[in-house]
């Protein structure tokens, strides 16, 4: 008995570690009758969007493979990062799809499914200070990088060179931490990747990137060592049909196709005016809603957009009001005001729900918003014509990653002489709809979601309503 407590106390600090995950291999996907995966809460992978739904690149994909697969999914959520490796080494889980990156140190345990996208490691700085020119700018600094993260290969290699070079590895599941306490002067620099540095951009404006580490490391789901072989097979088809077909272009685009739209510039206003202006618009906006069934924070966000909330304002070519509405907009919709906030609010509104309406029923979320909002800049049948032009390039025309690419064609005589409704700048209705994209990430993140009631779901499509 003595000797067996001896041996359980020497095994405890083991036992107790968070890492420490004992060896009970799961069964093949087939005989469990569910695919087991190993993920982690972040916005580059899997997380909760503003309707409560599950989101992120890294959910859909899985979504997409279980249901081609006939299998239920369970997710084993490991915070922090560092602790999802050796789960999967321990063979806890079926694969790990968490935003993961090919590295040599783990080709040695792992095997991996063709790479989905492409990242660079960078070092990110405090604009409020001197911007690093290399790695000898670093040594005797504070740096923070997540610990498990593929950075560390690049930190490695910097400090052979500079071995002044110091970091603490922070256990957190991703990122965007770091960064805040970049933005709060609580560190000298973080380590991070160039996406995430572009998403958290977008709240904390005085963050940026210095430098790249390294090169850039693919990204892709990992096995472990001696995974069922019948399950590697079937993702390695399942990624390389997606990225044939352009399924994968489509899902990146839908997530990060904008990310880079704003500058800390117009961050920094955006900021300012939401803690000003936006709380004497909330209810209007809210208001809206009720009306259209759109939620109110895209509603703001076009309406930034177009005025920065200037009821007053007036564009050269007539349009006017907090939306931007033309004459005859506002005589469709019964305004006797543009100038009224509430009343151009709730006619910008409105038209937004009357164009969602219009687009045939097959396009989907959230092309059928982006869709949608072009049209509100150009006109919808401006919005065809781009439509038209993405068909004849055997686009699809119900993707709005594929309509922006040809709308700015719009303008050029070759291209538009061939089309309806003729001339029009194309290209300024993608900056529109792409800076809305980005202000609407802003709004989720930092507003509040409004549930005005029944009637938001029972709502009477917009082309049914009496006009004004």
């Amino acid at each position: 008995m003595r000797r067996l407590l001896a041996s359980f106390a020497l095994l405890l600090p083991l036992v107790l570690e968070p890492t420490f995950v004992p060896s009970r291999p799961v069964l093949p996907p087939g005989k469990l009758g569910e695919l087991l995966v190993l993920t982690r809460n972040s916005p580059t992978t899997r997380y909760v969007d503003q309707e409560g739904r599950y989101s992120g690149v890294e959910n859909d994909l899985i979504q997409l493979f279980a249901r081609e697969q006939g299998l239920r999914v369970r997710y084993l959520d490991r915070q922090p990062l560092h602790h999802i490796l050796p789960a999967l080494k321990h063979q806890q889980a079926h694969l790990a799809a968490a935003g993961l990156a090919i590295t040599s140190d783990r080709l040695d345990d792992f095997q991996f499914s063709p790479s989905y996208q492409m990242v660079q490691g960078v070092l990110a700085y405090n604009t409020e200070n001197r911007v690093p020119r290399g790695p000898k700018d670093l040594v005797g600094k504070h740096i923070e990088v997540v610990k498990g993260a593929a950075e560390l290969e690049d930190l490695r290699l910097m400090k052979a060179r500079f071995p002044g070079i110091r970091w603490r590895e922070v256990p957190e599941s991703d990122s965007e931490g770091l960064l805040i306490r970049l933005s709060q002067r609580q560190t000298d620099y973080a380590v991070t990747q160039a996406h995430v540095l572009d998403i958290v951009r977008k709240f904390h404006p005085n963050v940026a990137r210095a430098f790249p580490l390294g090169d850039p490391k693919p990204l892709a789901w990992v096995f472990p060592r001696n995974a069922d072989p019948v399950l590697v097979h079937e993702a390695e088809e399942f990624f390389l049909r997606l990225i044939y077909d352009g399924t994968m272009r489509q899902l990146l685009e839908r997530y990060y196709g904008h990310a880079e739209r704003l500058n800390p510039l117009d961050v920094a206003h955006f900021l300012q005016k939401r803690m000003t202006l936006l709380p004497g618009y909330a209810p209007m906006f809210k208001e809206a809603q009720e009306l259209t069934g759109i939620d109110w924070r895209l509603l703001a966000a076009l309406g930034f957009q177009e005025s920065h909330w200037n009821p007053l304002a007036t564009s050269p070519t007539g349009v006017r009001g907090l939306m931007m509405l033309t004459v005859d907009t506002v005589d469709r919709m019964g305004v006797t005001d543009r100038l009224d906030a509430k009343q151009n609010i709730m006619a910008g509104a409105r038209y937004l729900a009357e164009l969602k309406d219009t687009l045939p029923l097959r396009i989907r979320e959230p092309d059928r918003t982006w869709l949608a909002m072009a049209a509100y800049n150009i006109g919808y049948g401006h919005l065809e014509d781009g439509r038209v032009l993405a068909q004849r390039r055997k686009l699809d025309p119900d993707l709005w990653s594929e309509v922006k690419a040809v709308l700015p064609l719009l303008s050029q005589y070759e291209y538009y002489s061939t089309v309806k409704y003729g001339f029009c700048r194309g290209g300024e209705a993608v900056i529109l709809t792409e800076n809305v994209r980005a202000y609407y990430d802003i709004l989720q993140r930092l507003e509040a979601p409004h549930s005005p009631g029944f009637e938001l779901f029972t709502r009477v499509p917009i082309s049914e309503q009496p006009s004004r």
